[in-house]
């Protein structure tokens, strides 16, 4: 395809690579083992608690302990290459020597949501199947109920505060035991992760084995992940990920990323690794860069964000629009920005233009949005750092094409909103054991993503709305999105989320859900807000105030959540 078919490149920087013909690596297996012999001693990861206590591992000591744990699945527990293994915790220096022990045996990565409850977690094992569980303490008290009928036969079981040093550990283990209650007795034959180590050390000693020869079977288009999907538009599916989807999109979005510096870096990780996005930015991208990766277990209240900013230089982070909101109304964080931050990218929701306008005038540095879904590894377009363009999630990556389709299959022209369809190396194998599914959203090799977007002249997008979420009043389309961001403009309104409900005379109407910072703040108010930067029939006929919005755990605001709180018989009159 010529420069002329994707003018987006135009705009890479002179270092940036077009097409990426393969991936650096293999296998990610292959991955860790060359970054860790490249940064050694030098610190990889550090869980910081809401008290300062913190714990930290360097990539020698990861590298060492997720051998361990590959010798301990395939030779003490006996799974065998493609096995599945569950892996449930929030971040944590755990996280990252579970992740990688899984796929250093040649292993499936299942992550699961540590916050499940355990029917939704059965639900999920049912699915996927796993042979092994690693989950963190605080939530295995649910394991018998979600393993009734189909049982793990491996379970492993780790701590929040795991490889901190002694001290702090044991406070941390002494209240949650005895002060929070938040670790419960474990009703399940299990083994300790360090006790999994152990053993699994002490056989590669006896059996002088290769853990690299587990991996060195593996092929690039050989399954790495089933990653979950959200969940927030219907039921949840197992996305193939193969260990080329993940690094080759790792590479992609680090291509468009400039300024950075390989072994200088401190990034703080708020977003849950389990999630894909932060899973391929933030696991394996900021490992791959040699940074000094800042995990937080539990991200809320934002002020357990607070000694993070306080303790390290933080030059680059990750988040959803909710994330930067929240932190731009935190009294601390607006009294000192963080000083050495370089930028900060965003994904998983839309980035609202005020948060974006705001978060740049707060700490003088921009938000890179990007886009992208499950079943993309995630990435698809990104913000080249000094070419952003307000409202847009970016031009497509290195080796990624994007269309946006019209009802008829066929690509609308420059401006005129359609389907986001996408192709490149990133895109998944297809969902687990759906192939009805898989063979719903692919066309010619084309991901059909649900969303509709609009690609300007220089390949620059932007999202409108997600096709789902599409409301018609009068035969008109409103995109929720754009009421959304009209609202969080407003100084009065902390967030909005807006659905279409049944309305008697135009089919549907807008209802808009608003978390309020000024309660005196009416639905006149905020009507007449409305009318002065929408046209009439965008505006909400229907005004809810609420405490809070419900979000997923990375924090993106549910809408199939409030459209079932609305059931089907409200209707606008």
């Amino acid at each position: 395809m010529s420069d002329r078919e994707r003018p987006w490149t135009a705009f890479y920087g002179p270092e940036t690579r077009a097409e990426i013909p393969q991936a650096t690596y293999r296998t990610i297996g292959d991955l860790i083992r060359s970054v860790a012999e490249t940064y050694g001693r030098a610190p990889a990861f550090t869980t910081c608690l809401p008290n300062g206590m913190n714990g930290t591992l360097s990539f020698e000591q990861v590298d060492e302990m997720s051998d361990a744990l590959a010798v301990y699945l395939r030779e003490v527990a006996g799974l065998d290459q493609g096995a599945r293994v569950a892996l449930q915790m929030p971040n944590c220096l755990s996280f990252p020597v579970a992740a990688f022990g899984v796929f250093k045996a040649g292993c499936i990565l299942v992550n699961v949501n540590p916050l499940y409850t355990a029917e939704e977690m059965a639900r999920q094992f049912s699915d996927a199947e796993p042979d092994a569980l690693i989950i963190v303490d605080m939530f295995a008290d649910k394991i018998p109920a979600a393993t009734r009928g189909h049982p793990i036969p491996n379970i492993i079981v780790t701590r929040v505060a795991e490889f901190f040093p002694s001290l702090p550990r044991g406070i941390v283990g002494l209240v949650q035991t005895y002060w929070d209650r938040t670790v419960k007795p474990i009703e399940v034959p299990h083994i300790r992760l360090p006790d999994a180590l152990a053993a699994g050390r002490a056989h590669r000693a006896e059996e002088a084995i290769e853990v690299d020869a587990y991996h060195q079977s593996v092929a690039p288009g050989d399954t790495a992940c089933l990653q979950y999907t959200g969940g927030t538009t219907g039921i949840s599916k197992g996305a193939m990920l193969t260990h080329a989807n993940l690094i080759l999109n790792m590479e992609q979005t680090m291509e468009l990323i400039a300024g950075v510096q390989k072994g200088r870096e401190t990034a703080l990780t708020a977003l849950p690794m389990y999630h894909v996005f932060a899973f391929t930015v933030n696991l394996l991208g900021f490992y791959w860069l040699g940074a000094r990766n800042i995990l937080i277990p539990n991200p809320r209240p934002l002020i357990n964000l607070k000694r993070a900013f306080e303790n390290y230089r933080i030059t680059w982070m990750s988040g959803v629009n909710t994330l930067f909101n929240g932190l731009l109304n935190e009294v601390w964080f607006n009294d000192s920005p963080p000083k050495h931050l370089k930028f900060a990218s965003a994904g998983g929701m839309a980035l609202q233009a005020a948060v974006a306008e705001r978060w740049e005038e707060v700490t003088g540095k921009p938000v890179l949005q990007g886009y992208g879904l499950t079943e993309t590894s995630p990435v698809l377009t990104f913000n080249p750092l000094g070419k952003t363009r307000a409202g847009s999630i970016g031009v497509p990556v290195p080796s990624t094409l994007i269309a946006c389709l019209g009802e008829d299959g066929q690509p609308v022209p420059a401006g005129e909103p359609g389907e986001i369809a996408a192709k490149g190396p990133q895109v998944m194998a297809g969902y687990w054991r759906q192939e009805a599914e898989t063979a719903a959203v692919m066309r010619d090799g084309w991901f059909l993503t649900g969303d509709i977007g609009v690609m300007d002249a220089d390949g620059y997008v932007s999202i409108v709305d997600r096709k789902k979420d599409m409301i018609v009043v009068s035969g008109f389309n409103v995109y929720p999105n754009e009421v959304e961001d009209c609202l969080a403009a407003h100084p009065g309104i902390l967030e909005a989320a807006v659905i279409g409900v049944p309305d008697a005379s135009s089919g549907e109407a807008a209802k808009a859900f608003v978390v309020r910072l000024d309660h005196g703040l009416s639905e006149g108010d905020i009507r007449a807000y409305c009318k002065s930067h929408l046209t009439a029939y965008k505006v909400p006929k229907l005004i809810a105030f609420r405490d809070e919005l419900p979000k997923s755990n990375v924090g993106k605001i549910l809408r199939k959540d409030l459209r079932a709180q609305e059931g089907p018989s409200e209707a606008a009159e």
